[in-house]
């Protein structure tokens, strides 16, 4: 994700709407830039068909200046700069640059260097982060099942599209709803590793740490996940094409067990 983030900079800085502003006449940026640069951003933003619809209400449609700041000045960094809260920031920036999202503008680079990118360690570790943080978005949906949020992350047929189709569907059935008013429900990945980095096949290991607080339907119920558990992520080659394949979850399904 390092190599993505450094990127995205440099597309910010030579952006047209920036060359053509006083920031492309500025070597070292300071905090009225970043203003400014807040500024052009969410002009840009207003005029964007990627925010036409739900999803202007899902991630806003602006940047403050001081999320900006920090972005530009602070130094990468995989707790901070995996967070959800700041992905959206990324999925802003993204559009802004032209794209539909953080996702379609990895997916240029990865064509744009011809591959490279996916032998690189960031590369793999940012399909996990980018996985957890897309099947939080799947929760946050429920009772609607989103499967197509998974379409560019997790191999069709696969084992482990076909077991996390099954028990979120349950729950969807089950009509569970996300609580995350306040922060209440979060997650944070840390400390992967890769244990396999083959040609083909990559396996990584992760620590993960899930706090989720579903109401289901009209009666209330709270069911609460507080967990922290090690998964282990299967990522193959299949037609040029790097994906997830397969999971170890020691707690999947634990929703499904409490009636």
């Amino acid at each position: 994700m390092k190599t993505i983030y450094n990127s995205i900079k440099d597309e910010v800085t030579k952006h047209p709407k920036i060359q053509d502003s006083v920031l492309g006449n500025v070597q070292e940026w300071k905090r009225s830039h970043y203003i400014i640069l807040s500024e052009i951003i969410k002009e840009e933003l207003a005029l964007s068909n990627e925010l036409k619809d739900d999803k202007k209400f899902e991630i806003g449609n602006t940047i403050s200046h001081i999320t900006l700041q920090r972005f530009f000045e602070n130094d990468y960094q995989d707790k901070t700069h995996n967070d959800l809260r700041f992905l959206k920031t990324l999925d802003k920036i993204c559009i802004f640059l032209g794209f539909k999202d953080l996702n379609s503008y990895i997916h240029h680079i990865k064509n744009s260097v011809g591959g490279r990118e996916l032998n690189d360690d960031n590369f793999s570790t940012d399909i996990v982060y980018k996985y957890c943080s897309t099947v939080f978005e799947l929760y946050k949906n429920f009772p609607a099942l989103k499967l197509e949020f998974f379409k560019d992350l997790v191999f069709d047929n696969s084992p482990f599209l076909e077991r996390a189709s099954e028990f979120s569907r349950e729950l969807c059935d089950r009509q569970f709803e996300l609580v995350t008013k306040n922060n209440r429900s979060n997650f944070e990945v840390f400390d992967i590793h890769i244990v396999t980095d083959e040609p083909e096949k990559k396996i990584l290991e992760t620590q993960e740490f899930w706090n989720l607080l579903f109401k289901v339907g009209e009666t209330g119920e709270e069911h609460f996940v507080n967990q922290l558990n090690t998964q282990i992520y299967f990522i193959r080659k299949i037609d040029n094409v790097w994906k997830i394949w397969d999971n170890y979850n020691p707690d999947a399904g634990r929703l499904n067990n409490k009636k």
